[in-house]
């Protein structure tokens, strides 16, 4: 009689601390949303310049930035069913190569309509890297530490940008947009070969599709070397489902959560890009100058980078949708609070901080929510479903503000219109806590090392 030992995958992650080799995968999923942050942000510091060398109209500048984000809503969309399908690994390592080579040709554009579709072509990538780098970070990260480790990898985000931002102060008075631009292709077609070479599979992938033994074996021992006995065949908790990850996504028992995930960060998006896109024209408006306006707007991106962190961590020790709930909803009501204050500058400057920490930290959060909620089976396509359909809240922002801006509405009034967005935020987690916990953790668990006599 052969004994064969049966090892549940989720169960060895969640029992042992982190160790060195999913900490470097943290920080390369760390990196490589640091690099989509400074893509995304580009358009921003190239803006005026291109404006005085082509002599081009925001109006024209707005369909460069919509492209891109087109593209990141679709890239999103189309790329999780191939990932899970194909793997995580192999999409982010052609998503990244590929927002990068195009990066590379808008630094060559010739005119606005070439730049218009060189961005499309650019959100497309950016928009495949961020959900399932995401994804297979989760995928690594015990479930005790999973929201903060979501979040914290997050923060490459901001920390992109405003590498970015420091970069353009430095290579754009120097040597002019192409270089920036150049700069921020060249960085991630850099880093692709790095991440064939160090970033593993996620091993829950691996396991879900019944890849061979030995090649989850290989990456396990890596993760915790010694642990890993030679005669032994890897599980998860239940049996994949035999569907595919779209109709998973779709089913009855997850379909009410999804569409609340899609809801929540729908609007969630569309807050915090019109707030960021419209608020320095709003407090110029009120009688700021233009460096306070600058400088409020800077306070409120900030505050994400704190909030972010705040909300993985009260979500790693609380209800997740109860944290996510009373995050959004002090959000919303510092945000409508907002709109009274406008004769001072300090308490302005106050609630943007706190108002940017609460829907930029929410947002983040979002990402740690989907990836408690899907399957193994289903989790790229979960998240990037969800990251597709909240690119279109930031789309329909930007056509939102500037209806707002030519219907003459008074500051308080934006403000409390903006209440309604983030009063659905709140209302859709609550929702989706009440009547779609967390379905992929309801299945009977397996033991962690059982026997069993062939």
């Amino acid at each position: 009689m052969k004994q064969i030992h049966r090892l549940d995958v989720r169960e060895l992650i969640n029992g042992n601390p982190l160790s060195r080799y999913q900490k470097r995968v943290i920080l390369l999923g760390f990196i490589v949303i640091a690099l989509d942050g400074f893509d995304i942000a580009i358009m921003g510091f190239i803006a005026p310049t291109l404006k005085q060398e082509w002599g081009v109209s925001n109006h024209e500048l707005g369909f460069v930035i919509s492209a891109a984000l087109i593209g990141l809503a679709l890239g999103a969309i189309f790329s999780g069913p191939l990932a899970d399908w194909l793997g995580r690994k192999k999409i982010i390592i052609n998503s990244v190569f590929f927002f990068g080579f195009w990066t590379i040709a808008t630094a060559f554009s010739q005119n606005i309509e070439q730049m218009i579709f060189f961005r499309f072509m650019t959100g497309l990538g950016l928009g495949a890297a961020m959900p399932n780098m995401s994804t297979l970070v989760s995928e690594y990260a015990p479930e005790r530490q999973r929201s903060f480790i979501i979040t914290a990898i997050f923060c490459g985000f901001t920390f992109g940008a405003a590498v970015g931002g420091f970069a353009a102060s430095w290579l754009i008075p120097r040597f002019g947009w192409h270089a920036l631009m150049g700069l921020g292709g060249v960085l991630p077609v850099v880093f692709a070969p790095l991440l064939i070479a160090l970033l593993p599979e996620s091993a829950r992938f691996l396991v879900s599709k019944r890849a061979p033994a030995a090649q989850i074996q290989k990456i396990l021992q890596r993760l915790y070397p010694g642990q890993i006995a030679q005669d032994v065949e890897f599980i998860l908790p239940a049996h994949p489902v035999r569907q595919s990850a779209v109709r998973i996504v779709l089913s009855r028992p997850y379909r009410f959560g999804s569409m609340m995930l899609w809801l929540v960060y729908f609007m969630g998006l569309f807050l915090v890009y019109i707030l960021g896109s419209w608020m320095p024209t709003l407090v110029k408006e009120v009688g700021l100058t233009v460096s306070q306006a600058a400088l409020m707007t800077a306070i409120y991106q900030g505050g994400g980078t704190i909030g972010s962190l705040f909300a993985g961590w009260l979500m790693d020790r609380i209800n997740p949708h109860r944290a996510l709930g009373v995050i959004y909803a002090v959000g919303g009501i510092v945000t409508m609070a907002i709109g009274y204050v406008s004769a001072s500058f300090t308490l302005l400057c106050l609630l943007a901080l706190i108002g940017g920490a609460c829907l930029n930290g929410a947002n983040t959060g979002m990402n740690a929510l989907s990836a408690r909620f899907y399957p193994t089976q289903a989790r790229a396509t979960g998240s990037s479903w969800m990251h597709g359909i909240g690119r279109l809240g930031a789309i329909l922002s930007a056509f939102a503000g500037a209806e707002m801006m030519a219907m003459n509405l008074s500051f308080e009034a934006v403000f409390l219109i903006l209440g309604i967005p983030a009063a659905l935020t709140v209302i859709g987690v609550a929702a989706k806590g009440l009547f779609a916990p967390t379905v992929a953790t309801q299945t009977p668990r397996a033991p962690d090392a059982i026997s069993h006599p062939l």
